[in-house]
């Protein structure tokens, strides 16, 4: 059931990417004048259509969307494997089902998981937006991954429209195109179930996007679209959307309270009432849904979860919390050994300041690629733009939010991303008029990183075929490299359609080696464990294990060694003599 482990691959995205990198700067700098003709002809076809602003947006946004749907032949719907995955994938079930929570299950210890809540409810330990796209897409498309493409063409969309507002028409056009190449095809926001980074990102793009446009007209569009965006990062990334709101706020406070070309107060009672209403009653919804998942509507998810089995702080001045007991190895390594030893050094001086340090340059990294690192020296010039005045200042905000953060990956900054398109493409508008000598090294360059971009995505596409290696799994370099659905988890959903062949409902108790990776977790369960068809359990020794098959007595029972080459699955032996009545057993494993 395993996959046989492949020789290391010398060709990886990864070095495909610094060697463009390093092809586009050499050839710039030799060649500053090579295919001015082509790229002018482009550029003047793609400028006729930035000035049509609205068939731009929506050219992005079906781009993202036709494009990942024509590679689905070599980069396939994704299979979940990682504990986000399936616990995103709970929530959409639940939703799915007319459900908020589902009730902890009575042999609930077998079944605990990473990233998920047992108690007070079975439940996904994370905000609703995502679970509640994936709900739609089952429903409504038949798999959760279709409303998530949809999700992806609207967040391609929504950043072109929001660089509409605060750069010229074809910049905004370009770094449209670059949110399709680099993140609406081949990253983890659209090719796994993870992070919510898609819904996050739009959010974050409606709310800046409409903060000149409601300035310059105030219209009631404008007004229910920011508050679409805000109700976006309440349900998905509430802490970093706060972080965007913010500055917004105080710039709409300023706007109205200090400057003459304002509407009146009852025009501005008029346009803001129906938003207002649309955020307080997501406010509301959303206590509803904390209130029946964790017992209060003031428990937030994430924090019930988080004190029961974290020990690693989630703020830099907090303190490690106590180790729990934990019931099975694989949790207590994820939590102490890999988030607890991983980030311990962050309390040291040269820690905090070394990791915030990479901060800014991983985000490139994800967002833009290292072809465009060049970029990084016409910043300084960039932040001197009054057209970029407001992010200068926003920054004041956003950095010490990210920096006082211990975790960071990148959906974490989802909500920022078109903020960071402005940057980046404000610093290559100065990189465009900068020569060396008269030559026109600049506009070369730029040229050449946009080319450099469409041909990596091509390479990513074809990396199969060509036998280009992808990041390794598992670790955390799959967040950021040219990110596709390969084999993971594959061997986890053969075994659910082997099991399928035989008649009639099946446990499956999965027992691990001493060395197995935590992450590669097996145990994760639809959103009514009794009726489905396969459960999967911890192995917790002979006696606990006789417990859980005398409740699921009418369940044939499997062992699945997922460790193990070759038999990995076979019947558990179940010929023991026979233990006295579980009632009492059972009772004692309710919460």
């Amino acid at each position: 059931m395993i996959a046989t482990p492949q020789p290391a691959n010398p060709l990886t995205m990864r070095l495909c990417e610094g060697i463009m990198a390093l092809a586009v700067i050499g050839l710039s700098m030799a060649m500053p004048h090579l295919g001015t003709k082509w790229f002018a002809h482009i550029e003047t076809a793609l400028k006729r259509l930035a000035l049509r602003r609205t068939l731009s947006v929506a050219v992005v946004g079906l781009t993202a969307f036709l494009l990942r749907l024509a590679l689905l032949p070599l980069c396939p719907v994704p299979t979940p494997f990682a504990p986000d995955d399936f616990s995103f994938l709970l929530a959409a079930d639940t939703f799915a089902h007319g459900r908020l929570t589902n009730p902890t299950p009575v042999m609930w210890t077998h079944f605990e998981s990473l990233q998920i809540t047992m108690v007070p409810s079975y439940m996904s330990m994370y905000f609703p937006a995502q679970g509640l796209l994936l709900a739609a897409g089952k429903v409504l498309l038949g798999h959760p991954w279709y409303a998530l493409l949809f999700a992806d063409a609207l967040m391609c969309s929504a950043i072109c429209w929001m660089l509409q507002a605060w750069l010229p028409a074809s910049w905004a056009l370009l770094g449209g195109f670059l949110a399709v190449l680099r993140l609406g095809l081949f990253s983890y926001w659209i090719n796994t179930y993870t992070g919510a980074g898609c819904i996050s990102a739009l959010g974050g793009a409606l709310v800046l996007g409409t903060l000149p446009r409601i300035r310059k007209s105030t219209r009631p569009r404008d007004c229910l679209l920011l508050a679409t965006g805000i109700i976006l990062l309440l349900y998905s990334r509430p802490y970093e959307g706060l972080l965007v709101c913010v500055p917004v706020v105080i710039a709409l406070v300023h706007w109205i309270c200090f400057t003459k070309h304002h509407p009146t107060p009852s025009v501005l009672i008029r346009r803001s009432a129906l938003p207002l209403a649309l955020v307080v009653a997501a406010i509301a919804w959303l206590a509803y849904y904390d209130q029946r998942n964790f017992g209060n509507p003031l428990t937030l998810p994430y924090t019930v979860n988080r004190a029961t089995y974290a020990v690693a702080p989630y703020w830099i001045w907090e303190s490690p919390r106590p180790i729990p007991v934990y019931r099975h190895k694989e949790m207590h390594d994820f939590y102490v050994k890999g988030e607890f030893q991983s980030t311990s050094y962050y309390h040291t001086v040269s820690g905090f300041l070394l990791v915030n340090l990479f901060k800014p340059v991983g985000a490139l990294r994800f967002l833009a690629g290292a072809t465009f690192f060049p970029a990084l020296f016409f910043a300084i010039r960039a932040l001197r733009d009054r057209r970029v005045r407001f992010f200068v200042l926003a920054l004041l905000i956003w950095l010490p939010g990210i920096f006082i953060v211990i975790f960071l990956l990148p959906h974490y900054l989802a909500p920022f991303t078109a903020a960071f398109y402005v940057f980046l493409l404000q610093s290559l508008r100065h990189l465009r008029v900068w020569k060396l000598g008269r030559l026109p090294v600049g506009r070369t360059m730029i040229r050449l990183m946009i080319l450099s971009c469409v041909t990596l995505a091509g390479l990513r596409a074809l990396a199969g075929p060509l036998h280009i290696a992808l990041a390794p799994w598992p670790g955390s370099r799959w967040v950021s490299d040219w990110y596709g659905p390969g084999d993971y988890g594959a061997a986890r959903l053969h075994l659910e359609q082997y099991l399928a062949r035989f008649p009639g409902k099946k446990l499956v108790l999965v027992r691990y080696a001493n060395d197995h990776e935590s992450i590669d977790e097996w145990v994760y369960n639809a959103a009514n464990i009794d009726d489905s068809n396969v459960i999967w359990a911890h192995d917790m020794g002979a006696d606990q294990n006789d417990v859980l098959i005398r409740y699921y007595k009418n369940r044939s029972v499997w062992l699945m060694q997922p460790d193990i080459q070759l038999t990995a699955l076979s019947p558990y032996p179940t010929d023991r003599e026979p233990k006295p009545s579980i009632s009492n057993e059972v009772e004692g494993n309710r919460p």
